[in-house]
């Protein structure tokens, strides 16, 4: 089936599982693995600015929390238009889907704009309490300015693209995620070194890769030729919408919020204890794991219009199968991460820097907190399949418990006796803690499932059908 035929999501409840995962799973590994390049490829460059390298990236590392505050908004809209969209093609109730569409515009618009107020009057201070110093924060200021400036066109052009992605349109959403990341990385050197720019040509490389992107998106969605386009008026706030979209988002929006605390606390636990060179191993080690998150990512990515329109369509055995099949893959992945950070750590790190008192706390970090990393991915996917079915609380609970009931308190007590080695320590003991409580409420759902036939009703389970 052609990707641009309007009855392309019907192939999600038809097509075998295993050709759907790998057909909606791959643009996604693709797109999300180039998005984590995207911001590697800023690290690497900036990591190698003559003379400040490595405060400059200790600069960026201290800027991690405001950068997710600002992810924790657009996907607090995106995510959840993402999820009701895929449930309403199930239902094949392609108006609904359209006025979803149209409602994202707008709220990703108005929280892009006034977080860009918010974070531009106060961004010193924010910076200070992230854990900047006076040797990195003029760095983390040239590049948060920037960034801020532009976080409204990357709210709307990540949601959107997820939403081109939903939508039966995968590749074209993978392609513009790969423009962005080539022109990024061609734009780079060019801003950072030829230009003398230095951080300040990273961010502004990255925005205007963005904006070039949204421009392409925007023309895609308004295609009145296509199954889900924006409706008349574009610009339209529909109050039941917006709250139940948000609704859905909260639980993504509040993992994010509680990643912003998690970078928090361990900026401001690694300066107490080990200085501005621990924050930049951190880091260094939080950009190198995350490119094995996003291929997990990309694997939800391709989970969730299949889990969302079988489950609008009442096909629980297909949701069930898809969710397995996505586990061992992820597994697999997150397995691998493991195995590169026990044994080569060295080799990684230094993609980063040449400094050799980073590099050796850098490989001591990735070593300790990646530990117990191997069977993070079942984690990832469960929180991401209820996540997909609507089943907010559930979603909420699974997103937060990693980071706020284990993680947390862990960066905060551990160093009292152990030092800066305890905030290492306190990530593979707070994974362990969620792949567990994961474990129990996979369970519980698919106990529920196997009482259920396809085509019975499914308002026992609580999701957003």
């Amino acid at each position: 089936m052609m990707e641009g035929s309007s009855a392309a999501p019907l192939e999600l409840g038809t097509e075998k599982i295993g050709t759907l995962l790998r057909r909606y799973a791959v643009p996604g590994i693709i797109a999300q693995t180039a998005a984590s390049l995207y911001n590697m490829v800023d690290s690497i460059y900036i990591g190698h600015i003559p003379d400040v390298g490595s405060y400059a990236i200790s600069g960026l590392a201290v800027t991690f929390p405001l950068m997710n505050i600002s992810i924790a908004l657009g996907t607090l809209v995106g995510v959840g238009a993402m999820t009701l969209i895929s449930i309403l093609l199930g239902q094949k109730n392609y108006q609904a889907a359209g006025k979803v569409l149209s409602n994202t515009l707008t709220l990703n618009t108005i929280i892009g704009i006034l977080f860009t107020v918010v974070a531009l009057a106060f961004l010193d201070p924010i910076l200070y309490f992230f854990g900047a110093s006076e040797n990195t924060l003029p760095f983390a200021r040239d590049y948060m300015t920037i960034i801020i400036l532009g976080n409204t066109f990357a709210h709307l052009m990540h949601g959107f693209n997820g939403i081109i992605r939903c939508s039966g349109h995968p590749r074209t959403a993978m392609g513009l995620t790969l423009f962005t990341v080539i022109s990024n990385a061609i734009l780079d050197p060019v801003f950072i070194f030829g230009l003398g720019m230095g951080i300040r040509g990273a961010a502004l490389a990255t925005v205007l890769c963005q904006i070039a992107a949204l421009g392409y998106t925007l023309y895609f969605l308004a295609d009145k030729r296509r199954f889900l386009h924006f409706s008349k008026p574009v610009f339209r706030l529909d109050g039941p919408v917006a709250r139940q979209s948000l609704a859905i988002g909260v639980g993504p929006f509040l993992m994010n919020v509680a990643a912003s605390l998690v970078a928090l606390f361990v900026n401001q636990q690694l300066r107490k204890y080990g200085g501005d060179l621990a924050i930049g191993a951190y880091g260094i080690v939080n950009r190198f794991t995350m490119l094995f998150i996003m291929i997990c990512m990309g694997f939800n990515q391709g989970l969730q219009p299949i889990a969302g329109y079988n489950y609008g369509a009442l096909q629980y055995h297909r949701v069930r199968e898809v969710f397995v099949l996505t586990a061992k893959w992820e597994v697999l992945v997150t397995s691998l991460c493991f195995l590169v950070s026990m044994l080569i750590p060295d080799v990684a790190v230094r993609m980063f820097t040449n400094d050799p008192e980073l590099v050796a706390l850098s490989s001591k970090g990735l070593r300790i907190m990646n530990s117990g990393f191997a069977l993070v991915g079942f984690g990832m996917v469960s929180s991401n399949l209820f996540q997909c079915l609507g089943m907010v609380r559930k979603s909420i609970f699974l997103s937060l418990s990693r980071q706020l009931l284990f993680l947390l308190p862990l960066i905060y007590t551990l160093p009292l006796w152990m030092q800066e080695k305890g905030v290492w320590i306190s990530f593979p003991i707070s994974d362990t803690l969620n792949i567990i409580v994961s474990a129990v409420m996979i369970v519980s759902l698919f106990r529920k499932f196997n009482r259920l036939q396809d085509g019975d009703d499914s308002s026992e389970l609580g999701g957003a059908v």
